[in-house]
């Protein structure tokens, strides 16, 4: 039986730096500069009505855990 994945809302703006920040489950770094999916892939984009990113879902692709990244916004 396939293990369910895990699922984690992560607030962009609480993250400092560069914008880098640790899968909470396996701790594999994701990175927005990363656009070769190797570390994760994005699952799906959720835009506002005038077209501003509102949130992404990414899941992590060591472990699997889904992301629910938000705080676009305030970016």
């Amino acid at each position: 039986m396939k293990k369910p994945s895990t699922m984690h809302a992560i607030d962009l703006t609480k993250i400092e730096g560069s914008g880098d920040f640790p899968c909470p489950q396996c701790g594999s770094v994701i990175s927005p500069e990363d656009k070769s999916e190797e570390t994760y892939i994005i699952q799906n984009v959720k835009m506002k009505r005038n077209e501003q990113l509102e949130e992404l879902v990414i899941q992590c692709n060591k472990c699997k855990t889904t992301m629910h990244l938000t705080g676009f916004t305030s970016l």
